[in-house]
């Protein structure tokens, strides 16, 4: 199986943050948001990853990420010219792809679980295509999809008007080489892009098996400047009490949530007193 992340697009919605840098790029938790990607997809034994670029952050993504060789992984990066929809970039890396199985996985997206245990499930359930839901507040803002029995998508609409259900698409998708033909068969939408939505529904109506999961903890997609932050949040609070990398006196002690990175030392500072003629 291999991974594939997007780290494309023009951050427009995080500007003027991402006029100087990728959005993908930006920290959370002293962390640049695409490495947790990365992680997850390592996590879940993926170890061929392909990042989608873009001409405008491109080289900043390939700078900070480098051939992959600090994750024990071998990165692969795709030019996406214009940012035409999740479908496009699919298609743009389908000499990468090739007929593997693959795991998408949005550059902007954090999930508390990674994807290991959904790689599990989609293995296991032998389905061409494998979606996560999560119950949202504004269904509008995401794709949406209705479920039937047993988890199995009866249909899925993109930032529909009048939802049919509150179960967006997280930014994680699975699929088989099946995904290919249903997006050569599928048309730019009024946005004028490549849905996945439409590829996947495009499955469905040629009696494909799309399964789903409902995810139960915490999904964070950081694609604004309040997300950015709830995600700060989320992910600190989720630290352990302390961790320690490095080594600390006997003088010293740690206290509360603290994280001491590999080759700190922490010391007492002896201060020597001085005596001054005036």
């Amino acid at each position: 199986m291999k991974g594939l992340i997007l780290s494309g697009g023009k951050g427009t919605r995080m500007r003027p943050i991402t006029h100087t840098a990728a959005k993908q790029l930006l920290p959370v938790a002293n962390k640049p948001i695409l490495f947790y990607g990365i992680e997850a997809l390592r996590s879940a034994d993926i170890k061929d990853i392909g990042i989608i670029i873009s001409p405008e952050t491109g080289s900043a993504v390939q700078a900070a990420v480098g051939n992959g060789e600090r994750w024990g992984v071998k990165i692969n990066y795709i030019l996406q010219d214009e940012p035409l929809g999740l479908a496009h970039a699919v298609k743009t890396a389908r000499p990468f792809l090739g007929d593997d199985t693959f795991v998408m996985y949005l550059g902007d997206n954090l999930i508390k679980d990674g994807v290991a245990p959904l790689v599990k499930r989609f293995q296991e359930s032998k389905v061409d295509a494998f979606i996560l839901l999560k119950e949202v507040s504004n269904p509008s803002a995401f794709g949406v999809a209705e479920l039937g029995k047993e988890g199995r998508i009866l249909s899925l609409e993109e930032k529909p008007a009048k939802p049919k259900s509150n179960l967006a698409l997280v930014g994680v998708y699975l699929f088989n080489k099946n995904i290919h033909k249903a997006i050569d068969e599928i048309k730019p939408s009024h946005r004028g892009e490549l849905e996945i939505t439409d590829a996947i529904q495009k499955l469905i109506e040629t009696n494909f098996h799309v399964g789903s999961y409902v995810l139960q903890n915490w999904w964070l997609d950081t694609g604004k400047k309040d997300d950015m932050l709830e995600a700060n949040r989320v992910v600190l609070d989720e630290m352990s009490d302390v961790s320690m990398l490095g080594k600390i006196d006997s003088d010293s002690k740690l206290s509360g949530r603290v994280h001491v990175g590999k080759g700190t030392i922490l010391k007492k500072l002896q201060c020597a007193r001085s005596s001054y003629d005036w």
